[in-house]
């Protein structure tokens, strides 16, 4: 606990004990004291409710000038989704490549971005996945961005 209580033990289990009870040769035990654990929590912590609706996934492989950062790029596909009034619709934009190389033009690079996208009181439809899509990428084109072909 945050006042150096014990609240629990962990240990690896002697080989006659994983034998007898047919686990892997190396198995480990942990006890608990969650009463405890939940007891020296500095708050409550709150989960957010699972959500009722899918997510819809979108992945974006843009061209930019090489000087220009990743992060700056990601900001800039938010905020076309925002000017489109749709920003309410995002639930993240991660960049998960970057590419340069002979399908790049020289002085260029490629950057994946994956978007996830849902709302809240329904499954979004194709159509509003592709307004999210053109809006993102309008956004993006703001810094001399565009869609890799």
């Amino acid at each position: 606990g945050a006042d150096g209580a014990v609240v629990g033990h962990a240990g690896e289990l002697h080989p006659a004990v994983t034998a007898a009870l047919e686990l892997p040769a190396r198995a480990v035990e942990l006890e608990l004291d969650l009463d405890a654990v939940v007891a020296a929590a500095p708050h409550a912590v709150r989960a957010a409710p699972v959500p009722s609706y899918p997510v819809a996934k979108e992945d974006l492989a843009l061209v930019a000038p090489a000087q220009v950062p990743a992060e700056d790029l990601r900001l800039a596909v938010l905020a076309g989704v925002r000017g489109a009034g749709l920003g309410a619709l995002v639930e993240d934009v991660r960049l998960f490549d970057v590419y340069t190389g002979a399908q790049v033009p020289a002085g260029h690079r490629s950057l994946a971005f994956a978007l996830r996208l849902r709302a809240p009181d329904r499954t979004l439809t194709a159509a509003e996945t592709a307004a999210l899509r053109e809006a993102a990428l309008a956004g993006a084109a703001h810094l001399g961005a565009v869609l890799r072909s």
